[in-house]
C-alpha cells in the first residue's frame, strides 16, 4: 500500500534548478532549431531511482556531479546529450479525467482525496500532472450513457451539464487548483446522442447522419463554452475517440474522408464562426498503425488543414512508434499528441507486476523521441474491479482504489510516469539525447528555467553503469535491472 509520507521523502524537493532562462531561437515547433540562449552550467545532477525488487520509487539518490571526459569508448555505456539543437515544444504529460477516476475518487476518505491530489497534481510535492483529457458525452468508463440534450434537440435549447457536475466537474476544479491552473485540458467525444446516428444507438459504432453534422458541431462549441463558464478552460478537441472501431460501448464511424469532410465542411467552420477557432483541433485519435493514412486525407488538403493543429494517437494493437515519426516529417508545421493509452484486462491480484510500468517507459521515451508534443494516460484512477465501467470493458489505471477498504494503491505505472511528469515541464524542449547501450532507452528535455532533464530507462535484468556526457564532461550512475532513472541538471 502507498504510503504518503514514504512518497514525500522519496521525491524530496525536486531538481536542482541552474539560474538562467534560455532564449529559443523561434521556429515552429516541429523543425530542429539551434539554441541560442545561455550556456547551461553543467556541473551536478540530481538523481531519482525507480527499480524492480527495492523500495525506490522516484527515490531521491546522491548527487553526481560532473568531470572532465575525452571520447568515450564505443563500448562504454554513454548517453551523449547536445542542448544545442532543440526540437519539439512540450505541451504536458497527464491523464484522463473520466466519469469512473471521480466517481472512484469521491468514494474515498477526505484525507484520500487530498493525497491523490497532491501526488498527482503538486509539481513539487507529486508528480506534476499538466495536461488533462475529458470525454464529451459518456463515455465506457462512465456508470451510466447519457448526453447533454434531449432527444432531437437539435437547437442544443435543452444543453446541460448537471451529469457532470455530480462528480467529474470538481474533480477537474480541485485538480486545477492542487495545480495552481496549470493543467492544459482538451476533450474528445466518444459518440454523439443516439438519435444522430445512422445506427440510433450510442454504442456499437454507426455513423453520423449527415442531416445532423451541423448540429453536432455545434454540440464541440456549446460543450467548450459551458465547461469553461463552469470554471474549466478548454485548450483542445479531437474530433472522435478511435473512429475505426465498432465497440461494444460508446463509438462513432468515419473514414478517412468522411473525417477530413466533417471538419472541413461543419466543424472547423463552426468553431471559427464561434470564436472558438483558439482550439487545437486533432484528427484521428486511434492507433498508430493507420495514423499516415488518416493524415494524409485531412492534411494534404489545405481546406481541412486550416483547421487541424495536428493528429492524436493511442498505443493499442501495434507499436509502430515509426509511423509518429513518419507523419512529422510529412507534415512538419502540423503537431502531434499522444492521447490515450492503458492495460488490460484487469485483474486486482496482477496490480504489483513489474511489465505494466514498462509498457509506459517505453512508450513515453519512443513517442516523444519521434515528436510527440505531449503523452496523455487514460483514467487516473480506478476502483478495485478496474472500474466502474458500463459495458465490464475493466482496465488498469495508475492508482487503484479498493471502495471496500479505502486503501489506495500505486502501480508501478505511476512512478513511471513520474519520471517524465514531473521533471519535462510544459514548455520545454525536446533537445538530442543517443544511447550507446542497446539497453537504454533515454530521452531529454531542456526546461524553460534552463533545467535538463534526462530519463533513461533499463528493461534489461542486468544493472547498466553508465555516463551522461554533455558538453565533454561525464557524471557516472547506474540505471538498476528493470529500472528508470531521471537525471536532473
Amino acid at each position: 500500500m502507498f504510503s504518503t509520507r514514504f512518497f514525500l521523502t522519496t521525491l524530496g524537493l525536486g531538481a536542482a534548478l541552474v539560474a538562467c532562462s534560455p532564449q529559443l531561437a523561434k521556429t515552429t515547433s516541429s523543425t530542429a532549431t539551434a539554441y541560442t540562449g545561455p550556456t547551461p552550467n553543467v556541473r551536478q545532477a540530481e538523481v531519482y531511482v525507480t527499480a524492480q525488487n527495492t523500495n525506490d520509487r522516484l527515490a531521491r539518490k546522491a548527487p553526481v556531479s560532473f568531470e572532465p571526459s575525452g571520447q568515450p569508448g564505443e563500448n562504454v555505456a554513454t548517453l551523449f546529450v547536445d542542448y544545442r539543437r532543440t526540437f519539439q515544444t512540450i505541451v504536458g504529460i497527464g491523464g484522463a479525467f473520466t466519469d469512473a477516476s471521480a466517481e472512484t475518487f469521491y468514494k474515498l476518505s477526505k484525507a484520500k482525496q487530498r493525497e491523490i491530489l497532491s501526488a498527482y497534481f503538486d509539481k513539487s510535492k507529486g508528480i506534476g500532472y499538466s495536461l488533462g483529457r475529458t470525454h464529451i458525452n459518456s463515455c465506457d468508463f462512465s456508470s451510466d450513457m447519457y448526453t447533454y440534450v434531449a432527444p432531437g434537440d437539435t437547437a442544443l435549447t435543452s444543453f446541460s451539464l448537471a451529469h457532470d457536475e455530480k462528480f467529474r466537474l470538481p474533480f477537474i476544479r480541485e485538480a486545477l487548483k492542487t495545480a495552481g491552473g496549470a493543467i492544459t485540458m482538451y476533450a474528445s467525444p466518444w459518440s454523439p446522442p443516439a438519435w444522430m446516428k445512422t445506427n440510433d444507438n450510442m454504442l456499437q459504432g454507426g455513423k453520423l447522419r449527415p442531416e445532423h453534422r451541423r448540429a453536432w458541431a455545434r454540440y464541440y462549441s456549446r460543450f467548450v463554452k459551458e465547461y469553461e463558464k463552469a470554471g474549466v478552460p478548454i485548450w483542445g478537441l479531437t474530433v472522435q475517440n478511435e473512429p475505426l472501431a465498432v465497440q461494444t460501448w460508446e463509438s462513432c464511424i468515419y473514414t478517412a474522408d468522411e473525417e477530413a469532410s466533417f471538419v472541413k465542411n461543419f466543424l472547423g467552420p463552426e468553431l471559427r464562426r464561434s470564436g472558438l477557432d483558439r482550439l487545437k483541433l486533432m484528427i484521428w485519435d486511434h492507433n498508430r498503425g493507420p495514423m499516415v493514412q488518416r493524415a494524409a486525407a485531412a492534411l494534404n488538403d489545405p481546406e481541412t488543414a486550416q483547421y487541424v493543429w495536428g493528429t492524436a494517437f493511442h498505443w493499442y494493437m501495434d507499436d509502430n512508434y515509426e509511423n509518429v515519426q513518419q507523419v512529422h516529417d510529412a507534415w512538419p508545421d502540423k503537431h502531434l499528441l499522444f492521447t490515450e493509452g492503458c492495460l488490460y484486462p484487469f485483474d486486482f491480484s496482477r496490480i504489483k507486476e513489474w511489465q505494466w510500468g514498462e509498457k509506459y517507459g517505453e512508450s513515453i521515451i519512443q513517442d516523444l523521441n519521434n515528436w510527440s508534443d505531449g503523452w496523455t494516460d487514460w483514467n487516473m484512477i480506478l476502483d478495485e474491479k478496474g472500474g466502474p465501467n458500463h459495458v465490464q470493458n475493466y482496465c488498469y489505471a495508475p492508482i487503484i482504489a479498493d471502495t471496500r477498504t479505502g486503501d489506495v494503491h500505486y502501480m508501478n505505472s505511476f512512478y513511471y510516469i513520474g519520471h517524465f511528469s514531473k521533471f519535462v515541464r510544459p514548455g520545454a524542449k525536446r533537445i538530442v539525447c543517443s544511447s550507446f547501450s542497446g539497453q537504454l532507452q533515454a530521452t531529454a528535455f531542456l526546461n524553460t528555467d534552463g533545467n535538463i532533464a534526462v530519463v533513461a530507462m533499463n528493461k534489461g535484468d542486468k544493472a547498466v553503469d553508465f555516463q551522461l556526457l554533455i558538453d565533454g564532461k561525464a557524471a557516472r550512475t547506474t540505471c538498476p535491472a528493470h529500472g528508470i532513472v531521471t537525471m536532473s541538471i
